[in-house]
Order: C-alpha cells, then sequence, then structure tokens
C-alpha cells in the first residue's frame, strides 16, 4: 500500500502533468481562467483519467495477447473519445451550469495529451492494473491541483492595469505558467 501512496503523492508533485511534463497545456491554460471553471475541469479530467485507465489497461492486454499491441494508440484514442463524450452527454443533461462554462473545452479532453499520456505512460512503466488506476488518480490531482494553482494566480491578474502594454493578456499567462513550473521542479529528487 506504501508504494501505492508514493505513486500518487509523486504524479501529484513531481511528475505532475501539466507544470513538470507539459502534457495537457491547452485546457490547462484555456481553463484557468476563473476558480469554478478550473476545479469542473479538473475534476473531469480526474474523473476521464481513472476511468480511461480502467478500460484501456485490460484493453492493451487484449491487444498484447492478440499480438497487435502496435494498434494501442489508434485503439486508447478512440475508447478516450467515447468516455468523454459519455461525460459530455451526462454533463449537458444533469450539470449545465459546468457543462456552459467548460463550452468548447470539455470535448477538448478527448484530445488532451495528458489522458491519453497516462494510459500510455501506466502501460510503458510496467504497472500492474491496481497501480495504473493510482497512477492515473494521482496524475488527475496533479492537473486539478495545477488548474486550481493557476486559476487562484489569474484572478489576482484581473487588474493588470498595472503591467506594461505587451505584458497583458497571454504573455503574462504564459510566464506564470513557467514560473509555476520552476517551482514545481523543486519537487524532482523527492523520489528515487
Amino acid at each position: 500500500m506504501g508504494h501505492l501512496i508514493i505513486i500518487v503523492i509523486s504524479m501529484i508533485l513531481v511528475n505532475n502533468y501539466p507544470l513538470a511534463q507539459f502534457l495537457g497545456i491547452c485546457p490547462f491554460l484555456g481553463v484557468s481562467k476563473d476558480l469554478d471553471s478550473a476545479k469542473g475541469m479538473g475534476i473531469a479530467v480526474v474523473f476521464v483519467m481513472v476511468i480511461a485507465t480502467a478500460a484501456t489497461w485490460p484493453i492493451q492486454q487484449l491487444l498484447n495477447a492478440n499480438g497487435i499491441g502496435y494498434l494501442q494508440t489508434v485503439v486508447f484514442i478512440l475508447v478516450i473519445a467515447f468516455l468523454v463524450q459519455l461525460i459530455e452527454m451526462f454533463m449537458k443533461k444533469n450539470i449545465k451550469s459546468l457543462y456552459t462554462s467548460l463550452g468548447v473545452y470539455l470535448p477538448l479532453i478527448t484530445t488532451n495529451c495528458a489522458v491519453l499520456g497516462v494510459c500510455i505512460s501506466n502501460i510503458d512503466n510496467g504497472y500492474g492494473y491496481v497501480e495504473s488506476l493510482f497512477n492515473s488518480f494521482g496524475a488527475g490531482v496533479g492537473f486539478l491541483v495545477g488548474m486550481i494553482l493557476m486559476a487562484g494566480v489569474r484572478t489576482k491578474l484581473v487588474d493588470q492595469e498595472n503591467l506594461p502594454a505587451p505584458w497583458r493578456g497571454v504573455p503574462i499567462v504564459l510566464v506564470t505558467a513557467a514560473i509555476m513550473s520552476l517551482s514545481f521542479m523543486g519537487f524532482s529528487g523527492m523520489f528515487s
């Protein structure tokens, strides 16, 4: 059980997908404008990562058993797209406010390289089924933490009148993300 906790903590802090591995940057920068949208997207990504891993890990074992493991990426993308469509339909029917606030970024979870990346890294790291689920949960929580931190900083940047004109908008957001990434690099070496 201890190694599962280490997997989760290392995925949140050391191997944080948007801030250390630079995966999932599009929704990370696009949806982090306000805290509610960031939380909603982060929770959706956690859910999709865990569900996608629960579906793709056994599929990979089936692909390997039939000697067609090379179809991994294509099959994983199709499975993730299917799962995201199901989640989108559920949210549209039951959680309209979150569905509206996420807008175009909800379907982008389908193409979020962090979701595909966690499914493939679980296989590449040789994790078993339970380890893969914990790794995916940790990666999702790390994505959520990154989103919340970025949203918190961006809400303070709303009043950008003190900034020089060339730094307003996207440039200051990118500089902020870079500084946050550097701060997360401080956790590297935490686990060996």
